[in-house]
């Protein structure tokens, strides 16, 4: 406190000629190591005998001597500095989505109106807006414009999917992020196509199969296979931190991956291994759920959660879902192997009950979408465990015109 400025300096400056060899070792020479010590220790000296010319000396004489200790040391350039900055960007940008926060693409229609999956529809490409109008929309509302050509003739090869044969078209992801899908051929290699299959069916291609197998299976040469506009599914982000620190609660939307869940990889097979899915929480441990539609009880009483309220009164955006929440659709009680596929929730007398106690990671949760005339969830193939659960969907952030922006409800 009663310490002069300049001998406060002056220790500073002996304390950073310090650190700067400790930083700098490898890069600095035996006598230039030698040096340093050597002012330092003289700067040392001048402090102890109060003299402050002589400080003032010596501190001149550490500074140049750690300034010229490394003369061929270059500067970055713009492009070296640019490079360090992006590099660490991607790096805080990775420890982000491992731990905290993880952005998730929703690929369905399971959850509308509460968020978008993708969707297709068709549109003549005489009927596509000018181009700068579609950049706009690619921007605001992730929207795309595609038409997709057959270049050749082609054999749709045969894939058996429920027991029945089906057309080979999987569902691919790029990146882990980007959802496409392929059609598979006996007589060539997949065509890929802009987008899962579902919107590509949306967008025309539902028509080009029928009519391929009408012919046998043939896709002939100039067959427009889509075309149309694909709308990107809602970019959220998941919260992979809060369910480390309190217990997922009945009525949030939530993400978990489908590892180990028998029903679902039974009716998907290899387009479920390895992805999430997103949908409404609408049970947790020690609850028994059934359903008397539009109604979803809890307990034998109307669960009275605002997202599952939304949902059973069906008003407003809603109004697309009116009959609230139904029943499992019988017709897809489909086949697997020599075994029909189990239903959880398909009757009104049907309940499904989570067990209050199990050990960890094993609790059961149950999960629901709000779109349920159109969603594959726990009526088809029961409960989500514990372990399974990977957060609370947290914030929509893409598009940003399509009303979902914001906190997710």
């Amino acid at each position: 406190m009663f310490t002069p400025k300049w001998k406060q300096e002056a220790l500073h400056l002996v304390k950073g000629a310090r650190k700067f060899v400790h930083y700098k070792r490898d890069l600095l020479k035996p006598d230039r190591v030698a040096e340093i010590e050597s002012r330092r220790g003289d700067l040392l000296a001048a402090i102890k005998a109060g003299d402050r010319s002589q400080v003032d000396e010596a501190s001149q004489q550490v500074r140049a001597v750690c300034e010229n200790s490394l003369p061929l040391e270059k500067p970055l350039g713009w492009f070296e500095e640019n490079v360090e900055v992006m590099f660490v960007a991607i790096v805080i940008a990775l420890g982000l989505r491992a731990y905290y926060l993880q952005p998730f693409r929703i690929p369905t229609g399971s959850m509308q109106p509460t968020l978008n999956g993708i969707i297709g529809k068709p549109l003549p490409k005489d009927q596509w807006p000018g181009f700068s109008q579609r950049m706009v929309e690619t921007i605001l509302r992730g929207r795309s414009y595609v038409r997709v050509v057959n270049d050749r003739d082609r054999h749709i090869s045969l894939v058996s999917r429920h027991g029945r044969l089906d057309y080979d078209i999987r569902d691919i992801q790029m990146m882990h992020f980007f959802s496409r899908s392929e059609i598979h051929f006996t007589d060539s290699t997949p065509l890929r196509l802009p987008a899962p299959r579902n919107p590509c069916y949306e967008a025309g291609l539902r028509s080009v199969m029928q009519s391929a197998s009408r012919n046998g299976g043939l896709l002939s040469k100039g067959t427009v296979l889509c075309e149309g506009t694909i709308d990107s599914g809602d970019l959220v982000l998941v919260d992979k931190v809060s369910y480390h620190f309190r217990k997922p609660q009945r009525g949030e939307v939530f993400v978990f991956d489908t590892q180990g869940i028998r029903g679902i990889d039974e009716r998907s097979g290899d387009q479920a291994k390895g992805s999430h899915y997103i949908k409404r929480l609408c049970g947790v441990p020690g609850d028994t759920l059934t359903i008397q539609s539009p109604n979803l009880l809890v307990d034998g009483k109307i669960a009275k959660e605002a997202g599952i309220q939304r949902v059973i009164q069906g008003k407003g955006a809603h109004a697309l879902n009116p009959g609230g929440y139904g029943l499992a659709d019988p017709g897809e009680a489909t086949q697997h192997g020599d075994k029909p596929l189990a239903q959880y929730l398909a009757r009104p007398d049907d309940a499904l009950t989570l067990a209050s106690k199990a050990r960890t990671g094993m609790r059961e949760y149950v999960a629901l979408g709000d779109n349920t005339g159109n969603s594959l969830d726990s009526r088809y193939w029961g409960t989500v465990k514990e372990f399974n659960l990977v957060g609370p969907a947290l914030f929509s952030l893409w598009p940003v015109t399509t009303g979902h922006w914001g906190l997710i409800r």
